[in-house]
């Protein structure tokens, strides 16, 4: 049984790995800048001020990242727009920047780059923070182990550009923390590790204002994408979207398990896939200590809820997410057990109003 899990833990991630690998075929991506600050992101890199042609974000569901303080800009073209068309999947202008700076214990540690330089191509990179916190220098596409403390004696690790494009490629490259539902104006307030939104930061309603989308869509200002449900249910759902969703989701190179966590704002809330995929579902990993009992998710049953028991491990066996992460998310693991154990009348509801 151990094997079999190890043997599927491993696929999975070379499976994505894989297909990340088969979308870089052609010809070869522009070389990326050697410092960080030759990226654009700063007017002035001596002071650190940032080019206000970069605007700040913040997801209103962001990615667990072992208690890692973010922040995040993107610059969009000059002239350009973003389309819409699809509220699932937008489409970016083309040389599109994004950077995610990542902190640790007040320090600076990396900077992620992605910049989009053709409609099917982007360019991943990593940047490595000097001690003196003056400058990040690029780091290898092979990533850099252990740079950081955290905590108990785990450090953090700058992922691969092979483990970045397993997150962010599927049949086509995904920014996780920039979409619909992400910036939505109408917020989750118990959302997990949410920053506070600022004047500055970009929402549905900052980029409808300045005429940035198109189509035009005043009905995301008026009526702005959620997840419906109880408080529990709709943070739950959110939480489960960004961290396992990404992977986790129909156009994914996994999706033959049968798995879709990724909340779709295009589709109707009742009977969501997220629950449908999961609820009552055997599933391909088991629980050990409860093979008999054991479904993804079990309501009123956390013990013998499998993606519950993942979100607890650490092992490469059987941690999810497989990568990106050396630390559980206890938050998240209280949040998903009273979701799953504390609220019966709730799950009545929703397995018989989905036939789950």
């Amino acid at each position: 049984m151990k094997y079999l899990a190890a043997t599927i833990a491993v696929g999975m991630f070379a499976a994505i790995v894989n297909a990340a690998a088969a979308s870089e075929t052609g010809a070869a991506a522009p070389v990326v800048p050697r410092l960080l600050s030759q990226t654009g992101l700063y007017a002035d890199a001596v002071k650190m001020k940032i080019d206000p042609r970069n605007r700040t974000f913040s997801p209103q569901y962001p990615l667990w990242s072992d208690g890692a303080t973010k922040r995040r800009w993107v610059r969009l073209p000059e002239g350009s727009l973003i389309n819409v068309s699809d509220l699932a999947n937008w489409e970016l202008p083309v040389g599109t920047k994004f950077w995610k700076e990542f902190s640790f214990n007040g320090r600076k540690v990396e900077t992620r780059f992605l910049w989009q330089v053709k409609r099917d191509r982007w360019v991943f990179a990593s940047y490595a923070w000097n001690e003196a916190q003056t400058e990040a220098v690029l780091a290898s596409e092979d990533g850099l182990s252990n740079i950081a403390d955290l905590e108990n004696g785990k450090r953090h690790s700058i992922p691969s550009v092979s483990e970045c494009r397993s997150c962010h490629d599927s049949n086509r490259t995904e920014i996780l923390g920039f979409s619909a539902l992400q910036l939505s104006d109408d917020r989750d307030p118990n959302a997990l590790h949410a920053e506070p939104l600022t004047s500055e930061m970009i929402t549905l309603k900052t980029l409808s204002d300045a005429n940035l989308l198109t189509p035009a869509r005043t009905d995301l200002v008026t009526n702005p994408p959620r997840i419906d449900g109880s408080p529990v249910t709709r943070t739950a759902l959110g939480y489960l979207s960004t961290n396992c969703g990404n992977c986790h989701n129909t156009a994914s190179s996994i999706a033959s398990l049968g798995l879709d966590l990724k909340h779709d704002v295009g589709r109707g809330n009742d009977c969501r896939p997220a629950l449908a995929t999961t609820v009552g579902r055997r599933g391909h990993w088991v629980v050990p200590e409860a093979p008999d009992q054991s479904r993804i998710i079990n309501p009123g049953r956390p013990e013998s809820s499998a993606l519950l028991r993942r979100m607890k491990s650490r092992r490469p066996m059987s941690q999810m997410p497989p990568i990106g992460t050396v630390i559980a998310d206890r938050q998240a693991v209280d949040l998903i057990t009273s979701w799953v154990q504390d609220h019966p009348e709730e799950w009545q509801q929703l397995i018989a109003r989905c036939a789950l």
